[in-house]
């Protein structure tokens, strides 16, 4: 959520960099700031009242010591009816900044200058392209014919039990699935992250703090008699531990890493990308998260793609990282690098992971913040990245590295998965 007083003091600035995103609603802002004059104004009414009230509930008292009834009676009703006065204006104050509250929330966040004008996924600019893209034998199939040969993965069980989009993993599919678990986790702990094992629910606070609410409720799925939502990422419960914190400013920056599923409806999902592991509704990512210090978050944003690169490069597979145009950021981000891992079979490029900067906008909506050497309180920034998201790293391996003997497993991964081909 934006700072008011920001918008305030910037409103053009906000408006060209909102203009990035495609948001243009110049009149959400005015009203924005027409609520904030109006409760600023009903906050000095409200406040100079109960000053009143409080300076004749000693006049009245000095009167009674006094045996001044009389006056004293006076001044009692004149108190009784400011009282009134005053309870009506903590409810429309109370009313107003419901109104600021829900207006704001309807705001994105700015992206960062830098970010490029685009309005969809074909204006992203690619940063740079590593790894070669292997040649296949004349055979080759994609992931899903090689899930079914090999008995990996079975997607018609899943359908009955569950839904589509619900697969079941099987044998060295199950294997090779808790081997990228186990690798992304202790690669991660070894680069000095707190691993945490979050719960797959959370409540509506929750998902407001990160920003699934009121955004996202379409994307997510609901347990509606107990108000909690299935989680979309592992980064919704674990940058909420933070929610109502106030750090010292030297226990920044705090790095949390975390394996769960995560779960997406994914509305009007269609078309050849979304076959197979492309796109799933329940699927398992590792998150890595960051809690920073303002001033460090985009060093610490490059930090984190050059992390996430670096397993890519262990699993030998080629990817290429991109930084999006503010048309195809999420409400959220301040700035996004996508990675994309290439897939020889089907001859795409599938995302496999985001890194994000939120800088204080996820902050300011959980009360986030450190306090720093002189005592002063700041919101702090809020950073994530998948490291790595599953299902399109499965299909990547899997088809790049399939030969006619069989799959090969890249070597980084067979003291986890106690096998070295899938045949």
């Amino acid at each position: 959520m934006l700072l008011i007083s920001f918008i305030r003091e910037n409103k053009q600035e906000v408006i060209d960099r909102l203009a990035i995103k495609n948001f243009h609603n110049t009149a959400l802002l005015d009203e924005i700031i027409h609520l904030d004059d109006e409760r600023r104004t009903t906050q000095q009414k409200t406040d100079e009242t109960l000053a009143e009230t409080n300076t004749l509930a000693r006049e009245i008292g000095a009167l009674y010591q006094q045996g001044k009834v009389t006056e004293a009676e006076s001044l009692k009703a004149k108190n009784a009816a400011l009282k009134e006065q005053s309870k009506e204006l903590g409810e429309k104050l109370n009313e107003i900044k419901q109104q600021l509250q829900d207006k704001l929330v309807e705001l994105p966040n700015l992206p960062h200058p830098s970010v490029p004008r685009g309005k969809s996924a074909n204006d992203n600019l690619i940063i740079r392209e590593e790894g070669s893209i292997p040649k296949l034998y004349k055979e080759a199939v994609p992931h899903w014919d090689l899930l079914s040969k090999y008995n990996l993965a079975d997607f018609e069980l899943g359908n009955k039990v569950t839904g589509a989009g619900f697969p079941f993993y099987k044998g060295k599919g199950a294997r090779l699935q808790r081997a990228l678990i186990n690798f992304f986790l202790e690669e991660a702990i070894n680069a000095g992250y707190d691993e945490v094992q979050p719960p797959l629910m959370v409540n509506e606070a929750s998902a407001y703090g990160t920003g699934q609410l009121p955004d996202k409720e379409a994307q997510m799925y609901t347990i509606g008699l107990d108000n909690l939502y299935l989680i979309p990422t592992a980064e919704v419960p674990v940058t909420n531990i933070f929610r109502d914190v106030i750090f010292r400013e030297n226990q920044l920056p705090i790095k949390t890493v975390a394996y769960s599923n995560c779960f997406r409806r994914e509305a009007g999902s269609w078309g050849k990308t979304v076959r197979g592991l492309n796109r799933l509704h329940q699927f398992d990512k590792v998150e890595i998260v960051h809690v920073e210090n303002p001033e460090k978050s985009y060093e610490t944003l490059e930090k984190m793609v050059d992390y996430v690169a670096g397993l890519l490069r262990k699993l030998e597979l080629p990817f290429r990282i991109l930084k999006l145009c503010g048309g195809d950021m999420s409400f959220t981000s301040a700035m996004t690098y996508d990675f994309e891992v290439y897939s020889a079979a089907q001859e795409l490029w599938l995302e496999v992971s985001s890194v994000s900067n939120f800088e204080n906008f996820q902050a300011n909506r959980m009360k986030l913040r450190y306090k720093d050497n002189s005592g002063n309180i700041h919101l702090a920034h809020t950073l994530n990245g998948s490291a790595l998201a599953l299902p399109r790293i499965v299909a990547a391996l899997l088809e790049n590295n399939q030969t006619e003997e069989g799959i090969h497993i890249p070597t980084v991964l067979q003291k986890y998965t106690g096998f070295e081909t899938i045949d």
